[in-house]
């Protein structure tokens, strides 16, 4: 079963999903961004039949069963919760809210309703992270130890472009540190309850670098490297008792090397596809809206932001 899916924004993001969606055989129902003309000229581009001229009237519509929020993460919490009012499942792009507070009051609303919110970190959505995930539970590679998360995103340099606005919650932790977290907190059993945390600032107050240090009552630590002025490579390790697991370009992973304590052999392990990583996105959203399911991956995405309100609270009480 197939549901009609609205789309607020019509960014890069908005048109990978449009293409997703379309590669997935739904296509989309409707479109409605920040001006008409770009919501006009969105659906010219991907043959939307509804275009409407402001969000309020695409949630006003019956028929749109799932909204997919693809504007700036600081207007997520107020789309996001206008559309649960008008009882809209909701798929929002990352960072799902800029903090705790808001996606709780979403949550409260969703649940009122038994409606289904998911966010947009690919990772929890990819076949590799959902095979390594299940073999590191069933203990095979003994209990995890550590976890390492690098992260770093060379920006150019300008003050003016959206990464450096603190009015557009600008920032490494809310863009790409939200990736990292879920990283961590995908192969911990339980959520972090320790957060420790340094930083530095861009010179218009946002977050340039950071780093971050969580641990849980399991006693497993996880170290996360954040930067958005140097580049690092984009991977995640899983540090096990008797093996090490790496999956480098996480946030749309294929591939995991699994490296043996006891001989350093390793394991190549091959599972889904990169460029399909919407597509795992929207296969899950419609599994949760058909069967009102999708509990652990919501519990995934409130333990993050729990991580990175924690963050941000902690550089606020140091600046």
């Amino acid at each position: 079963m197939h549901y009609n899916w609205g789309i607020v924004g019509s960014g890069w993001i908005a048109h990978e999903m449009a293409d997703a969606l379309i590669q997935e055989g739904i296509g989309i129902y409707g479109v409605a961004s920040g001006h008409f003309s770009s919501a006009k000229k969105f659906s010219e581009e991907f043959s939307i039949k509804h275009v409407y001229e402001n969000y309020q009237m695409m949630f006003e519509d019956n028929n749109v069963d799932i909204v997919y929020i693809a504007t700036p993460h600081n207007s997520h919490y107020e789309i996001m919760k206008e559309a649960l009012l008008h009882n809209k499942h909701v798929f929002c792009e990352k960072a799902i809210t800029l903090n705790s507070c808001e996606l709780e009051e979403c949550v409260k609303i969703a649940k009122e309703r038994n409606l289904i919110i998911s966010d947009g970190v690919t990772l929890f959505h990819m076949p590799i992270f959902k095979e390594i995930q299940k073999r590191v539970l069933s203990n095979e590679f003994g209990p995890v130890k550590m976890i390492q998360v690098n992260f770093g995103s060379f920006k150019e340099y300008n003050v003016n472009n959206r990464f450096f606005n603190p009015n557009l919650a600008g920032g490494a932790l809310l863009d790409i540190g939200v990736y990292a977290v879920s990283f961590a907190r995908y192969f911990m059993k339980t959520k972090p309850d320790v957060v420790l945390t340094t930083m530095i600032p861009f010179e218009t107050g946002v977050d340039e670098t950071s780093g971050i240090l969580l641990q849980n009552k399991d006693m497993e630590i996880a170290t996360i490297s954040l930067t958005m002025r140097a580049k690092q490579p984009k991977r995640g390790l899983i540090a096990c008792e008797n093996a090490y697991i790496e999956i480098y370009n996480f946030p749309r992973g294929d591939k995991a090397v699994i490296t043996y304590t006891s001989d350093g052999h390793t394991e190549e392990v091959c599972c889904g596809e990169s460029r399909l990583a919407l597509n795992y996105e929207i296969r899950d959203m419609e599994e949760y809206v058909t069967n009102l399911s999708g509990e652990q991956n919501l519990e995934y995405i409130r333990d993050v932001m729990d991580v990175l309100t924690k963050v941000q609270e902690s550089w606020e009480s140091n600046e």
